[in-house]
């Protein structure tokens, strides 16, 4: 099955639809990795290359992500897979 642009922009109108219903939630980057099956340096990486979102610092030790962010990338992702 090949998703069109227009799927895509769906399933990223209806992710931040959704998103956008319930509290934002932050996540460490254990919550992260577990989520999204990637490790500390692909997460890193690939947030440098701005193929996945942006951590927010909380403290000079404390990175979070936003949970409708991470979320939205992970649909956008699994939609190419099909």
């Amino acid at each position: 099955m090949t998703m069109k642009t227009n799927d895509v922009a769906t399933l990223e109108d209806d992710a931040v639809q959704a998103a956008a219903a319930r509290p934002q939630r932050l996540l460490r980057l254990p919550e992260v990795m577990h989520r999204v099956g990637l490790k500390r340096s692909a997460i890193y990486q690939w947030m440098s290359e701005g193929r996945f979102p942006k951590s927010r610092s909380l403290g000079p030790k404390c990175a979070v992500w936003v949970e409708s962010e991470v979320e939205e990338w992970i649909l956008t992702v699994t939609a190419f897979e099909g």
